[in-house]
């Protein structure tokens, strides 16, 4: 099985709502009976489904997990359950005509809800005795909730494919009755030592519960650390994740499709930049992996398969320098910390980086002068405010404000081009777009804007046609 010839692939919850492009593009893609195995396909949860089981990923309308969590709503996550079931089984409908087949497809996942259901109640029941407390269990309840959407997506792939005269094998990952709890490693190797990849095709869970506990670490990313750690383990030949767009110079809905390329070529600390603004090719700590263990990772868009996508790697740097991709996050929130008692005060952003921290709150960028320090965080209004008024609390003397802005960043895996800020900055006033701040650092991979939220799009105009555009031909080039 570890003869390095085999790929891990990773398939999107926007690619796998729709099975005929992922059976035609990615499972057959042209290929010979014989050719269909030495693959390995960890899926994620159909589009939309972990945001009804969670909470919404962009909004933070609350799923069955964040009603769950909410002392307030005691039976109101219950109807969200039930909801569930119908919006699941509706899937179930339409890609099962067979009343046969989504009669299993519907029976698997109601046993699994309705499993998820008796053991919530009597959770629900145990913490209401004072010895109990909800909050030390709400981690594992987040898992439990998080691993029915990826095995239902797996399930179905995997009946789907065997009734076409595919040799697929479901893989259950999501410890569901489990009799112990292993590390995430020891649990991989132990659910792949019985495959025959010659001969099988496995389809995988995206969520692995193990002892680690991936979503402490990785919360909703964590499909991507059980992808790595497949190919790290099972010692695949190169990773792919196929996703419903190509990774291109930027994103083609703002820009125009006619003015974006696909990267072509590209390294890990350009994939770093882009998960740092929320646009992941690749978690950073899962990319770790595959980059000590030298597994190219390779970005594919589901919808045009002829296309070899953009291929990452370790030592990649580009032939000369240049801005590769101009990419942001228009849902940043500043939260300025102004303290005249900063001033040769150690120890103050250590504090603030405790709040943030006690808030789960990531910050994606920050700066910091004399008297004042800014985090610029990807949260919501709730988790902001939770913030702000714990950091009142700790700074008592202190300003504290905060601020909807957007951060678009010019990244690159060599962008150490003479004039190139100057460059940025002219375009940027060109068309009447104020900076409110400006990070470059040292290693000379990116430059980020901060701009007021509703210049976003401008901004990436701006940026693209200024540092990218004259260059198109050459990333044509590459990436052919």
């Amino acid at each position: 099985m570890t003869s390095e010839q085999h790929t891990v692939e990773k398939i999107g919850g926007t690619s796998m709502s729709n099975y005929e492009a992922v059976r035609d593009n990615i499972i057959l893609g042209g290929r010979s009976k014989d050719d269909l195995y030495q693959r390995i396909f960890v899926v994620s949860a159909y589009g939309g489904v972990t945001d009804e089981l969670l909470e919404h990923k962009k909004t933070g309308e609350p799923g069955v997990y964040a009603l769950f969590a909410d002392a307030e709503s005691d039976w109101a996550w219950g109807d969200d359950l039930t909801k569930l079931i119908q919006f699941l089984t509706d899937i179930n409908g339409e890609l099962f005509p067979d009343p046969m087949l989504k009669q299993q497809a519907d029976q698997f996942i109601t046993d699994r809800i309705e499993g998820v259901r008796g053991c919530l109640i009597d959770l629900q029941r145990l913490c209401s005795y004072g010895q109990f407390q909800l909050e030390e269990h709400l981690l594992t309840v987040r898992e439990m909730l998080a691993g029915i959407g990826e095995a239902h997506s797996a399930f179905n792939t995997a009946l789907k494919l065997q009734q076409e005269g595919i040799n697929a094998r479901f893989v259950d990952l999501t410890g569901w009755r489990d009799n112990e709890l292993l590390p995430l490693d020891e649990k991989l190797k132990q659910a792949f030592d019985a495959v025959d990849l010659s001969r099988e095709l496995p389809i995988v869970t995206g969520y692995a519960q193990c002892k680690e506990g991936l979503m402490r670490t990785f919360d909703r990313g964590y499909s991507e650390m059980t992808f790595s750690r497949v190919a790290v383990i099972t010692n695949a030949r190169e990773a792919i994740i196929h996703k419903e767009y190509h990774l291109s110079s930027a994103d083609p809905n703002i820009v125009g499709a006619d003015k974006v390329v696909p990267l072509g070529r590209t390294n890990y600390d350009v994939a770093d930049q882009l998960a740092n603004l929320g646009m992941e090719a690749i978690h950073p700590r899962a990319g770790k992996g595959m980059r000590q263990n030298e597994i190219p990772l390779r970005v594919m868009n589901t919808f045009e398969p002829e296309h070899t996508g953009t291929l990452i790697t370790g030592d990649y740097v580009s032939e000369k320098p240049q801005v590769e991709i101009i990419a942001g996050n228009k849902g940043v929130f500043a939260i300025e910390v102004f303290d005249q008692d900063m001033q040769g005060e150690p120890g103050s952003d250590r504090r603030i980086l405790e709040v943030l921290g006690r808030f789960k709150v990531r910050f994606v960028s920050k700066d910091t002068n004399a008297n004042t320090i800014t985090h610029y965080v990807d949260s919501t209004l709730k988790h902001v405010k939770r913030v702000v008024r714990a950091l009142k609390d700790e700074f008592p003397n202190a300003e504290i404000s905060t601020r909807k802005v957007a951060i678009v960043s010019a990244i690159g895996s060599d962008i150490k081009v003479s004039g190139i800020l100057a460059r940025s900055v002219k375009a940027l006033a060109d068309e009447d777009i104020s900076v409110l701040a400006l990070h470059q650092c040292m290693r000379q991979v990116d430059i980020q804007f901060v701009v007021d939220e509703d210049a976003y799009e401008k901004t990436i105009v701006a940026l693209h046609g200024a540092l990218i555009e004259p260059h198109n031909h050459e990333y044509a080039i590459v990436a052919a």
